[in-house]
């Protein structure tokens, strides 16, 4: 008995031992959780980001600095969650240590750190290499984003022609229609697509070619905003505009050889001979000294000469013949009563020039024909009182065409009344009427010969000065054929 007792005694005390040695690893007590929050990369404080811990503990949000701090956390093993709007959630584990400081910093990605960028765009319409395309051309292109992003389209145009860049942003439809293409140029396209989120993405390179440019015989000139403006046109009726609307270009003249178009526009105050190609580009300036001047700028006329390597071109009393490069400048002609040259003509067959003369204010107007050395020849109309102009040789240069106010009218206006066109015939020395088939209050101007000699092209407008132009066609062996062929025009040249 004595030793049963010793054991069960020795039991319980190794039972106490073992009681006692539990309480003592038992993991009790408080610490602190701190850290930071920034944005990944740039490593930017985020404020107002929402702090919390499973098992759950206080919230708290960030301070301006990207700090939070939770105090009183009991001692153990925590998952620590941030969140802030446009970002991604991110978690990670912390262990709380009694009066202890744990620090986690944390890195956060925008919420489409993870989106992918579209697909390159795949160029449709038109296809590469294409030729013959309208001035006008529809652009077709197909793109996809894998996250099905809205995609907004930034295209790149560029030309073999200049340095020019046409450029279209944030459209959102996947064509575009794009006019006012130059003729016979090389276009090269790419489409760049955009979702918002990652950088932007480009196509290919496609190219295509504009339509040659046209045959068109038929220049003349409109006015748009105040300004002269020249235009080509064919057969039909088919124009083109070839100088720009904001300057003033006037006064168009073909050259059948080369062709060149020359014109008049101003420069530095001035009024010069300009040339430029068929299609308006390459603007040359050919007169510079002595500038081509006189009674009203727009009733002014000057003429290509020798197989179009020359110009005529009057100065007041004077007239001056300078090559088409601008070199040889020469006067061969002055009036000998000091009257303004206003329109001049020549004639290859037979080397006459035909001139208009007036006064100061338009009239006094002769109309005769001088050689080449300056010498006076026919006169063709001499003596009346009215305005005249619109002269034009035939081919041949047996006949000139010219215009005259019938009604005799002067005034300070130089308003023309009942102006009507007159064929004249250097053998027989008399002029025919061809505007006897006139509307009445109407004028016929700016008279020139159609190419086979078988029409005259001219401008026609009412009497009252404001009212539009309009470019009219009539046969010469019928004068009451009568018909229009450009609207709006002024200042024809058939070639």
């Amino acid at each position: 008995m004595k030793n049963s007792f010793k054991y069960l005694a020795l039991v319980l005390v190794l039972i106490f031992v073992a009681s006692c040695s539990e309480d003592k690893i038992e993991l009790t007590g408080r610490g602190t959780l701190v850290g930071k929050v920034v944005s990944q990369g740039d490593n930017t404080p985020l404020e107002n980001v929402r702090v919390s811990t499973s098992p759950n503990t206080s919230i708290v949000f960030t301070d301006s600095n990207g700090n939070y701090e939770i105090n009183d956390v009991e001692v153990g093993t925590y998952s620590v969650q941030v969140q802030k709007e446009g970002y991604l959630t991110k978690f990670e584990s912390a262990t709380i240590n009694d009066n202890a400081t744990t620090n986690i910093v944390f890195e956060l990605d925008v919420e489409t750190a993870n989106n992918d960028a579209p697909d390159a765009p795949i160029l449709m319409l038109p296809e590469n290499d294409a030729i013959d395309t309208d001035l006008e051309v529809t652009l077709e292109w197909t793109a996809t984003d894998p996250e099905e992003d809205d995609l907004t389209f930034t295209v790149e145009i560029l030309n073999d022609q200049n340095n020019d860049v046409i450029t279209f942003s944030d459209l959102t439809g996947t064509t575009l229609i794009v006019s006012g293409l130059m003729y016979n140029t090389k276009y090269f396209w790419q489409v760049t697509a955009n979702d918002g989120i990652n950088n932007p993405v480009s196509s290919s390179v496609f190219n295509f070619k504009t339509l040659e440019f046209p045959e068109h015989r038929v220049f003349f000139t409109r006015k748009i905003n105040g300004n002269n403006v020249i235009f080509s046109s064919d057969d039909a009726g088919n124009v083109l505009q070839l100088t720009s609307s904001t300057s003033n270009a006037w006064r168009p003249r073909k050259a059948n050889s080369i062709d060149k178009l020359a014109f008049l526009s101003n420069n530095g105050g001035q009024t010069h001979i300009f040339t430029m190609d068929l299609d308006g580009s390459n603007i040359q300036q050919i007169t510079s000294s002595v500038p081509v001047n006189g009674f009203d700028l727009e009733e002014l006329d000057f003429e290509w000469k020798s197989n179009d390597t020359q110009f005529l071109y009057p100065n007041f009393d004077k007239l001056y013949r300078i090559n088409a490069t601008g070199s040889g400048l020469t006067q061969i002609y002055q009036t000998v009563n000091g009257n303004f040259i206003t329109e001049v003509d020549w004639n290859q067959a037979n080397a006459r020039i035909a001139l208009k003369t007036n006064n100061s204010v338009g009239y006094e107007v002769e109309i005769f024909t001088i050689s080449t050395s300056g010498v006076v020849q026919d006169i063709v109309l001499q003596g009346i009182n009215g305005a005249a102009g619109g002269l034009d040789f035939s081919y041949d240069g047996t006949k000139l065409l010219y215009t005259y106010d019938v009604s005799g009218s002067e005034n300070v206006d130089y308003r023309q009344f009942d102006t009507d066109i007159f064929i004249y015939d250097f053998v027989s020395s008399s002029a025919t009427n061809l505007s006897t088939d006139k509307p009445a209050g109407t004028n016929d101007l700016d008279v020139q010969f159609s190419p086979n000699e078988a029409e005259v092209i001219f401008m026609n407008t009412s009497n009252d000065g404001v009212s539009q132009n309009n470019i009219m066609k009539l046969e010469i062996i019928d004068v009451t054929n009568r018909s229009l062929f450009i609207e709006d025009g002024k200042m024809p040249d058939w070639r």
